[in-house]
């Protein structure tokens, strides 16, 4: 075995949304390519370190994983990112100087099959849906205004997106849902998994919770917790950039 493929995503420390949002694309790639090496990464090192204190479960960074490659003999590695936007995460990966597939938000084809794919955007009617991102400091933080903007160019105007650690809040977003008097809201992440942010940032009853701000401002609120590795399109748009760079059709 001569070829490897290292599946590298920002990692999450919850079990349950590993398997159905990590583990079930990895699994994909597994079933494609039967003949390479396929190995997981997760670039958060908070995230590693903590598995490792709980629950004794070793998951090598992408560094590590390279190094495992090699030590196995394989020459020939290209890495799938399972990154939304090319940010801070994303460039751990492209210092390494081996072939490395695009993040989610990079084209704008994927944009479309996003904004068009009913589960992803499954919506009641007289509703909203409102995505939390992970945001950034990062430039390419600018991905999720771009992809809000696409949908509403597509005329899905009551699709809007926010991040925890970006541009854009959900105090933004609630003006935006008061502007066109809005009453209810569906919440979902825009993010891979469904972990920590999904969990207590967006859908807990805390008070700074989105969910609680959203009620506190009289919006009746329906959550979703499922993290985009769940949907087929999601995964179908990572595999085909994995494809790119091995050089299939």
């Amino acid at each position: 075995m001569k070829k490897g493929i290292i599946v590298a995503s920002f990692g999450t420390t919850h079990e349950d949304t590993r398997e159905l949002c990590i583990e079930s694309i990895e699994n994909l790639v597994k079933e494609k390519y039967k003949d390479y090496l396929v190995l997981r990464a997760f670039t958060s090192r908070i995230v590693v370190h903590r598995l490792r204190q709980r629950d004794n479960l070793h998951v090598l960074n992408e560094i590590e994983a390279v190094e495992e490659m090699k030590n196995q003999g394989i020459e020939e590695i290209y890495i799938q990112p399972l990154h939304i936007i090319p940010g801070h995460e994303y460039e751990k990966i492209t210092s390494l100087n081996l072939k490395v597939g695009l993040p989610l938000l990079s084209l704008r084809k994927d944009y479309m099959k996003i904004v068009y794919d009913p589960k992803v955007n499954e919506l009641g009617s007289n509703q909203a849906l409102v995505f939390m991102g992970h945001g950034s400091d990062h430039e390419a933080d600018e991905a999720y205004e771009v992809l809000e903007n696409t949908y509403h160019e597509e005329g899905f105007k009551n699709i809007f997106i926010g991040s925890v650690e970006g541009n854009k809040t959900i105090e933004d977003i609630v003006m935006k849902l008061k502007e066109k008097n809005i009453k209810r809201v569906k919440l979902k992440p825009f993010m891979l998994v469904a972990g920590d942010h999904a969990q207590n940032d967006m859908a807990s009853e805390e008070d700074d919770s989105w969910k609680s701000i959203l009620e506190k401002e009289g919006f009746e609120v329906e959550v979703c917790l499922r993290g985009l590795g769940e949907y087929k399109i999601i995964q179908e748009i990572f595999l085909k950039h994995l494809e790119q760079i091995i050089g299939e059709k």
